[in-house]
């Protein structure tokens, strides 16, 4: 379809309603001072764009689903044929929920807090019995790559880039630690949705939160954009490599963060599993100090494209 059209398209779905203009330009992009996977900090060029000022909610999904009769990968019991070894008992429908855990345990075994949950998707985010009926402004979960690949073709949009998404996140702000500045609570405020306490098992919820919370209930950054950080993670089209955002040859060509191949993107740790990666940003609300200090614009995260959860969420770009 001509470009044309398709910007037509995207005006006719409302593509720009709830977005922002982002005026692209070069930046600092990753750190050196965190986690390895987020280094080395190197220059990237981003063009102008359009980005949701929020992460997609519940409310909107299901606009989406009500219209196409959607369903997400956790709405679907996986064929055992993907999957060598599975149990027989294994093979159905849900998706990865986290459970507190009763007192402090190994932060090195995830298994003791993630737990696959039959029956758990975007409607039931902690499974069956669960609901959002009272959580229609939230960001919605348990969203598979594919999924949100699907709700950003019908509204005509698409999914940031790993480059896009950070320097939207950081709000004109250069390489400061978070979207915010240096300071984890300016004056006292907490600026985002992450975990307070001891991970993963007491949280004091001085916000208020014990998961998930509507979109908006933190600060916008600097660009006028909520929720960047903590609250979910968010999907990015890029393959996750450790060196995916590397410049092979900074002097051959633009700036511009290289981005990895899908053949890179698969666990190393887990040779015998070919399941593809996506790089996935901004942090949720199970960013712990004591675990896991990814609530900044340079964190990257890998998640596998089957493998959606209750933190895993994103929002839209437009390119017109």
């Amino acid at each position: 379809m001509p470009a044309s059209r398709e910007r037509s398209k995207a005006v006719k779905r409302g593509a720009l309603d709830g977005m922002l203009r982002i005026t692209g330009g070069a930046f600092l992009m990753g750190s050196a001072e965190f986690y390895p996977e987020e280094a080395p900090v190197r220059q990237a060029i981003v063009d102008d764009y359009w980005i949701d000022t929020h992460p997609v909610t519940n409310h909107r999904f299901a606009e989406f689903v009500a219209a196409t009769r959607y369903r997400t990968l956790a709405e679907i019991a996986p064929d055992p044929r993907d999957y060598p070894g599975m149990l027989p008992e294994m093979a159905q429908a849900g998706s990865a929920v986290f459970v507190p855990t009763s007192g402090p345990v190994d932060l090195n075994l995830p298994g003791q807090w993630w737990h696959f949950v039959f029956g758990a998707d975007w409607r039931h985010p902690e499974g069956p019995d669960s609901s959002i009926a009272h959580r229609m402004d939230h960001p919605v979960v348990h969203i598979a790559y594919a999924d949100a690949k699907a709700y950003a073709r019908w509204a005509g949009k698409d999914l940031p880039t790993e480059a896009e998404w950070e320097f939207a996140a950081r709000g004109g702000l250069a390489q400061t630690v978070y979207a915010w500045g240096d300071e984890p609570m300016p004056g006292g405020r907490r600026m985002a949705n992450y975990w307070q306490g001891d991970f993963p098992w007491r949280r004091d919820m001085d916000d208020g939160f014990a998961r998930t919370s509507p979109v908006g209930a933190f600060p916008a950054n600097g660009y006028g954009l909520y929720d960047m950080i903590g609250n979910v993670w968010e999907w990015t089209s890029d393959w996750f490599s450790p060196l995916g955002a590397e410049p092979k040859n900074g002097c051959c060509g633009p700036p511009r963060a290289r981005q990895a191949l899908k053949s890179e993107s698969f666990d190393p740790l887990s040779p015998q599993r070919k399941i593809a990666r996506r790089v996935c940003k901004g942090g949720s609300h199970l960013c712990a100090d004591s675990y896991c200090r990814r609530y900044r614009p340079a964190a990257r995260h890998p998640q596998a494209i089957d493998s959606p959860t209750s933190h895993t969420g994103f929002r839209c770009v437009a390119r017109i």
